[in-house]
């Protein structure tokens, strides 16, 4: 995609009255910081965001009035997650001077989205870097996904299977422009792999949308667009500037985040918002969709990577990013690859241990975002049972976390996983009681989650459970 020239009015005398200290009444500098469709203006505990006066295939701002329309946008979209962010939109026009001025009588000659400052470290890509992410962080993310997406407005003119072979024919497009470098043998195979998925799921896509499951989404939920405010995760900068975009299945808009985070190396933590995410909004059937989802995610990412590779100066950085797309491209094909999900049941006298447990093996297991964790804590809740059991006809593995003190739910553990025909494994905590089948079940050191979690491990892969 190329910008083209900007439109007639100019805002080179703009900019000029966003970087004076003086046009904010302080002494300090402003630093500036540029970035693909915008300029931001840092002073003090404020950012002032300036839109380009640029085209693209999927944006437009190159009249005033088509980005003050933006502004708007920006500031209403973002107000759902990031209130406290999001302080309002400011006019740029003339004074009596004849100079320039915030919200002056005289006609404006721009816009610009005001928001509070944050520290650049409590993003969470830089966050992930440092190591600063946390499960009970990642938890509170999945919750304030499903929130977002609990209030998102419904657009079913949006959406389904034609959308989604738009993705497809849109990441092919631009994958074509750097195949030599990504590998072109590996490009063809994720976007023949793409389509045959779509194929299967066309129906299941359409009829997410007549259901009300497209929705007015953030848009671009990667960990980059997401930081730490007041010890909450906070999602900010939303699509805005173009609806077929931002207005998709609520699970297209979680499975960037997911991917960003399964890519990155972060399997257990793209888990704990998986599940987070679905305690919140509860999906079953609808999970068929997340490999094709997590693969489109991939593409789309990986043809951005190596586009900066290319105009990074740096030799050692665009390798780096060259290499990263790589990645994504290694992990699309793998997120489309034949996959047969389990049902592992997790039993023993201690609540709190069987909990922990669950949350440091869910990530592991295929195939991805990991397990659906599910605890089923006395008295025992058939709707659960229920749902493990239309998940994994979903091709999403489960991990039930129950007492089983008596024998009712391990014979309903073996029921689902033979209607559904997926491996069954159990693990109890503990020496093994007498009431359980010693076939199925494994004893686990108590004492231990980190041998736990390995004895668990060590079993998934010889069943060809255990995500690489």
């Amino acid at each position: 995609m190329t910008g083209l020239p900007p439109a007639a009015d100019d805002q080179a005398v703009v900019i000029e009255f966003l970087s004076a200290p003086a046009s904010y009444g302080v002494a300090s500098a402003v630093q500036r910081v540029d970035t693909h469709c915008s300029i931001v203006f840092l002073v003090g505990d404020r950012a002032y965001k300036l839109k380009r006066a640029i085209r693209y295939a999927s944006l437009d701002y190159t009249t005033r009035e088509l980005r003050q329309a933006a502004c708007a946008a920006e500031l209403w979209l973002n107000r759902r997650s990031a209130p406290d962010l999001y302080l309002g939109v400011r006019s740029v026009t003339h004074d009596r001077n004849g100079g320039l001025t915030f919200d002056g009588s005289g006609p404006a000659l721009d816009h610009v989205v005001v928001m509070r400052r944050f520290a650049q470290s409590d993003l969470f890509d830089r966050m992930a870097l440092a190591g600063r992410l946390t499960p009970a962080l990642m938890r509170a993310l999945g919750e304030a996904v499903a929130d977002l997406h609990g209030i998102a407005e419904r657009t079913p003119q949006y959406g389904g299977a034609e959308a989604i072979g738009r993705v497809i024919t849109d990441n092919e497009r631009e994958l074509a422009t750097v195949a030599t470098e990504l590998d072109g043998a590996a490009v063809s195979t994720l976007g023949r792999r793409a389509r045959a998925w779509l194929g299967r799921l066309a129906a299941v896509l359409d009829a997410r949308r007549d259901e009300g499951m497209v929705r007015r989404c953030h848009g671009d939920l990667r960990l980059a667009n997401i930081c730490l405010y007041h010890d909450r995760p906070t999602l900010f900068d939303c699509i805005e500037f173009s609806d077929e975009i931002g207005c998709i299945d609520v699970l297209y808009d979680l499975t960037f985040l997911l991917m960003d985070l399964l890519v990155s190396g972060h399997s257990d933590f793209a888990n704990a918002v998986f599940n987070a995410y679905l305690d919140r909004a509860p999906e079953t059937a609808g999970l068929q969709v997340l490999p094709l989802f997590l693969a489109l995610r991939a593409a789309t990412r990986s043809y951005a990577l190596a586009g900066g590779a290319a105009r990074r100066t740096d030799p050692e950085d665009a390798a780096h990013l060259l290499a990263f797309a790589h990645r994504h491209i290694d992990a699309g094909i793998e997120f489309l690859a034949p996959s047969t999900p389990a049902l592992i049941v997790l039993g023993g006298a201690e609540q709190r241990a069987r909990a922990d447990l669950a949350a440091a093996v869910g990530g592991i297991v295929a195939p991805a975002p990991g397990a659906r964790i599910l605890h089923l804590y006395p008295p025992s809740d058939p709707w659960q049972w229920q749902s493990a059991s239309a998940t994994l006809s979903a091709g999403c593995s489960v991990l039930v976390d129950a007492s089983f003190a008596d024998c009712a739910d391990q014979v309903k553990a073996i029921e689902v996983a033979a209607d559904r025909e997926v491996s069954l494994l159990g693990f109890w905590i503990g020496p093994l009681p007498g009431h359980l089948e010693s076939r199925l079940w494994q004893a686990l050191d108590a004492a231990s989650t980190d041998l736990a979690r390995q004895a668990v491990a060590a079993r998934l892969v010889r069943l060809g459970a255990r995500r690489a």
